[in-house]
């Protein structure tokens, strides 16, 4: 792919490194443009983990989800994994040094960091760039297919280990 498209490119006379260039130059204009959401975006984590709000929030609903099956260890997951990737991933590495690899915890976590994206980053960062300040049903779907993603692996994993 690497020599495949520079040479149909040359073939079809179109000034490759021009293109090239121009291209980087967008690139690099369109991160300029999504600083500030993803500032923005970061500050309201901060805030949210910073008050106790998330705390307050996981003590509440951890009874119900041990009930059903679901370790409280991996709560903060399912409200961490819409917003960070990098965060996330730092987060089941820890609990699979806590817990160990193969045990349910580490197998439940690593599979909600498999089934599920970064919803609120990937809108903040595509929305952010093209411009559109109305969102209509994509962060409910997302949001909603985070939900999802987070119970199936759960079952999943119940299921096959």
């Amino acid at each position: 792919m690497i020599v495949l498209i520079p040479l149909y490119a040359a073939f079809r006379k179109v000034p490759v490194y021009e293109t090239f260039i121009d291209g980087a130059k967008d690139g690099f204009q369109t991160a300029v443009s999504i600083i500030p959401h993803l500032v923005g975006m970061m500050t309201a984590i901060g805030m949210f983990r910073a008050s106790g709000a998330m705390d307050a929030m996981l003590g509440l609903v951890r009874p119900l989800f041990e009930r059903i099956g679901i370790p409280g260890e991996v709560l903060p997951l399912g409200l961490l994994r819409p917003i960070s990737g990098s965060g996330s991933l730092a987060y089941v590495t820890d609990l699979i040094k806590t817990h160990g690899p193969d045990s349910m915890i580490a197998r439940i976590a690593s599979t909600i960091q498999g089934s599920t994206d970064t919803t609120l980053y990937v809108l903040t960062v595509y929305f952010g760039a093209i411009g559109i300040r109305k969102t209509r049903y994509a962060l409910k779907v997302g949001l909603f297919s985070d939900a999802v993603g987070f119970f199936a692996a759960a079952a999943a994993c119940w299921l096959l280990f």
